[in-house]
């Protein structure tokens, strides 16, 4: 018998809402339906539900589309405008929206408005599973305003609580949710606990689940993202310290890679994490203590370090290059990690910003993106999308390299010198060799690059 047969078996099916399509919820919904369980998606922006539909999906994830597709096809997965059939739902899990308020504390507005609904229309008794990040409480908050819905209705099913914070990765969300490094179940009844538990042995084995209280579950995802975003901000502070004495801090990585205690993961100096979940938990960790009369300096930390990464683009720019008024630079990347288009809170923007600012024009490439986004349409002229790495690079005055995409790695640098203007290339990412670059007649800049 195959250790995924064996799976299935102690994973019995059960119909399933998922409330929020967004992100998280797609993965989430779509990897449920492949194991056969009955998933109701409640998605409700018309255009998003019409594409669901179609078995299309709404955001650009590899192997997502595909998944979606199947699902729908197969009835597995079934797309809704309301929460309204999702009443014999036994399970509901929760990944709406949580964002940042202005000082950094977490809007549970759409938990709670989840949480009404259920309390509304539940007819039996069911597990709501928070997948959305929220701090320590948000849980609790929730069972209470369903139970303040429950009150007066003629039926009164039993409604348990369970958190199982999401760990999933721009670019790998599917692999990560059906082959996932660990599962975290946070919850204090028996039997919802089991009976996620039961869900998630389609796709992990037994000591991958680790189950604990619902608090503690809260601040895994919390702990996780803030010490990935420490590891970035820590190699960024040793590659401005290898630059001012002359070190090589890809030789220093190579050196703390190999360390057992240490590794290879989230070591690479360049400009800077961004995407919408790092940012916005640092901020809410600091929050949360804040909160409880307590402080998270190192958090801070990390948080002022990222923030000053991408703005010493324009100062390096300006310190090979001079004035940059009437200058050309073309970006490559504009997504705040390769393999996705997601642009929320990239640090290219600060980038873009701040050398239109200084009196250039940019040109930006990637791959996955057509027209300019919305978000810098205010650049008006100033800025401009390019169909190619090659087109990019006609009468630039620099390159900016913003993301690790492969394709820049192997970019012919003899053809792209005779393209350019000026000869700099600023790698933001490292991706590059410099001794390769410059045999090239080309000016290299990186990050903790000698």
């Amino acid at each position: 018998m195959t250790r995924q047969s064996r799976k299935e078996e102690r994973s019995p099916l059960h119909t399933i809402a998922v409330h929020g399509g967004g992100y998280v919820g797609l993965v989430v919904a779509a990897a449920l339906a492949s194991r056969g369980h009955t998933i109701y998606l409640v998605e409700p922006q018309p255009q998003r539900h019409q594409a669901l539909l179609r078995g299309a999906s709404p955001v650009n994830e590899p192997g997502l589309e595909a998944l979606i597709a199947d699902g729908v096809s197969t009835g597995h997965l079934r797309p809704l405008l309301t929460a309204d059939e999702t009443v014999s739902c036994a399970v509901h899990f929760v990944t709406v929206g949580t964002p940042p308020t202005a000082n950094g504390d977490t809007d549970e507005t759409q938990l709670n408005e989840v949480a009404a609904v259920i309390g509304r229309i539940a007819v039996q008794d069911s597990v709501i599973v928070l997948k959305s990040t929220a701090p320590p409480g948000a849980s609790s908050r929730m069972l209470a305003e369903v139970k303040r819905n429950l009150v007066g209705r003629q039926v009164q099913p039993h409604i348990h609580m369970v958190v199982n914070p999401e760990f999933l990765r721009a670019g790998s969300a599917v692999s990560d949710f059906i082959a996932p490094d660990r599962v975290v179940i946070g919850g204090s009844d028996a039997r919802a606990v089991s009976m996620i538990r039961e869900i998630y042995l389609g796709f992990a084995p037994a000591d991958r689940i680790l189950v604990m209280d619902e608090v503690s579950a809260s601040l895994v995802k919390y702990a996780a993202n803030a010490m990935l975003a420490t590891r970035i901000s820590f190699i960024n502070e040793f590659a401005a310290l290898a630059d001012a004495v002359g070190a090589d801090i890809e030789a220093i990585r190579s050196g703390l890679a190999l360390d057992s205690r240490i590794g290879p993961h989230h070591l690479g100096a360049g400009i800077g994490y961004g995407g919408s979940c790092l940012p916005k938990d640092l901020a809410s960790l600091q929050a949360i203590a804040r909160s409880e009369g307590t402080s998270m300096r190192i958090a801070a930390a990390v948080e002022q370090v990222n923030h000053e990464q991408p703005h010493k683009v324009a100062r390096l720019l300006q310190r090979h290059l001079g004035d940059l008024s009437g200058m050309r630079i073309s970006i490559w990347g504009t997504s705040f990690k390769e393999g996705t288009d997601d642009i929320r809170q990239t640090p290219v923007a600060s980038i873009v910003a701040d050398v239109i600012a200084g009196g250039a024009s940019v040109q930006l490439y990637d791959p996955r993106l057509a027209t300019v986004p919305r978000e810098w349409a205010r650049f008006g002229p100033n800025i401009s999308c390019a169909t190619s790495a090659l087109k990019s690079a006609e009468g630039a005055d620099a390159i900016v390299i913003a993301t690790s995409e492969h394709e820049f790695r192997d970019v012919p640098l003899g053809e792209i010198r005779g393209l350019m203007r000026g000869r700099t290339i600023l790698d933001g990412r490292n991706l590059l060799d410099p001794q390769a670059v410059r045999s090239f007649g080309l000016v290299y800049i990186g990050f903790g690059r000698p």
